[in-house]
């Protein structure tokens, strides 16, 4: 395997001149990124199989993929932080090997709670590689054209791999065991962790943070996005007035009271809050949310319109999706094109119209047929590509050279955010207007048609919500034309 040795720019950054040249750090990296991804929703179409196996209730199994998510999306700005001073390199390689060896445990699982166990532990690493793997493609190039070009490629495989998800795991489902789904996660990780270790330069101590850890602050951040996260959860199964959702919330909030109180304190911030006096951090964020609460929506609406209403199995569930890839793949000048000629203001304002418009096409599209919702899941994508590829580039080029992993990691906080916003508002809207137990096996006509009734009214009101923040978000951001060399 022929390895590109990184040059040295103006003295003082080792940075690759090209893709190609970077091509095994940016590898290693995509899959890093890819295995974090597709580990949100791979185990959703074996959910079936491992309660039969494992003798689990529906609370278990809706735990079995809650505490991946709960632990990933409560730990990142813990976990960037942290990477900002021990290291980028050193963590990611950490979390590699961790993820690699918890993922081979799961053959010595027998009971749902070990399971659970596994996969918050899983959570707790993929949220150590997530913020960093972002960080360090954006750290192997100097030229920002560069930059974005990458970043679009971790953009697309990581959301090839939540996409992908339940396709690759029903089509190997019938093949092998469910326990097969995380073991191929160690092979997966040693690739990952040989090509970073090959690729990547070594963490230098000029270009990390030498403040100390901000354990207080570390905790409160865990328990405001981990009861946040939660809440949204059992809003969807207990009710937004039950006593679990309502003291989840309650807890939410004031641990984010108490989280800002203390970091405008602490002479050491986890997150210094002065960062989003600046438009484009702030901006970017914002607008992330937006990106993230359209994207789960339509993947948590649609996973059931595909199965439920038109009676598809997972498999065909899943390449029904394969529109959202081949555009998030053969779309990749537009984005550029718009950055370099517009710049991210208008391009984001631009794809925030683009999420409004597809989201509404939606509301029409549901009962018109799959070439309809096909067209909607096209223009969202490219909607999706260019306000998540700009944003992702601005807020990390916004920050300080040692504050790079946090960056990363609050570009991913706000998508986590948004995500679960995103599952919560579509989870309810459908509990309130179709039902809140879906039956199984093929829907009568009835409960079909009420449940198209519930997805227009229910994707209306999110084009209105996406659109307004995504847009929000945008008219912060500079005119910036960071592409314009791209080639």
């Amino acid at each position: 395997m022929s390895v590109t040795t990184p040059t040295t720019a103006a003295g003082t950054t080792r940075t690759y001149p090209s893709l190609r040249a970077a091509w095994v750090p940016l590898a290693a990296l995509c899959l890093a990124f890819f295995v974090e991804m597709v580990d949100n929703t791979l185990l959703t179409i074996a959910l079936p199989t491992i309660g039969r196996d494992l003798g689990s209730g529906t609370t278990a199994l809706q735990w079995v993929t809650g505490a991946y998510s709960l632990t990933f999306g409560g730990l990142l700005l813990t976990a960037g932080s942290a990477a900002d001073r021990l290291g980028r390199r050193r963590v990611l390689l950490v979390g590699l090997v961790s993820f690699g060896l918890i993922s081979l445990s799961v053959v010595w699982v027998h009971t749902a709670g070990e399971l659970i166990a596994v996969r918050a532990a899983l959570g707790l690493c993929a949220a150590a590689m997530a913020p960093i793997t972002n960080s360090l493609v954006f750290r192997l190039f100097e030229d920002e054209a560069l930059r974005m070009r990458a970043m679009t490629v971790m953009i697309v495989v990581g959301m090839s791999g939540f996409v992908l998800g339940p396709l690759l795991g029903g089509t190997a489902l019938a093949h092998v065991r469910w326990e097969w789904l995380l073991v191929v996660n160690a092979p997966i990780a040693l690739l990952a962790h040989l090509g970073v270790r090959l690729g990547v330069p070594a963490d230098r101590r000029e270009d990390l943070t030498d403040d100390v850890l901000d354990l207080p602050g570390a905790v409160l951040s865990i328990v405001s996005m981990g009861a946040a996260c939660y809440a949204a959860t059992s809003g969807v199964q207990r009710g937004w007035l039950s006593p679990v959702t309502v003291g989840c919330v309650l807890l939410a909030v004031l641990a984010v009271v108490a989280f800002v109180r203390h970091e405008r304190r602490t002479a050491s911030p986890m997150l210094d809050l002065r960062l989003f006096s600046d438009g484009t951090v702030r901006g970017a964020a914002i607008a992330q949310v937006g990106t993230s609460i359209a994207m789960a929506s339509v993947m948590f609406g649609l996973i059931l319109h595909f199965q439920y209403a038109y009676g598809w199995s997972p498999v065909g569930a899943g390449l029904a999706n394969l529109p959202l890839i081949a555009t998030m793949v053969l779309a990749a000048p537009v984005s550029t094109a718009l950055a370099s000629r517009l710049g991210h203001r208008v391009a984001c304002l631009i794809g925030a119209g683009l999420l409004a418009g597809s989201l509404l096409g939606l509301s029409w599209g549901v009962s018109h047929g799959y070439v309809a919702v096909a067209a909607c899941m096209v223009v969202m994508t490219l909607g999706l590509r260019t306000v998540m590829t700009i944003c992702a580039v601005a807020l990390v080029g916004a920050v300080p050279e040692n504050r790079t992993s946090l960056a990363a990691a609050m570009n991913d906080t706000a998508q986590e955010v948004g995500t679960s916003i995103g599952t919560a508002v579509v989870g309810t809207l459908i509990a309130v207007l179709v039902t809140t137990t879906l039956p199984a096996g093929r829907w009568s006509a009835a409960l079909v048609a009420s449940f198209f009734h519930g997805e227009r009214i229910t994707y209306a009101v999110l084009a209105v919500v996406v659109g307004a923040v995504a847009a929000l978000g945008a008219r912060s951001l500079s005119d910036s034309r960071s592409t314009e060399d791209a080639h």
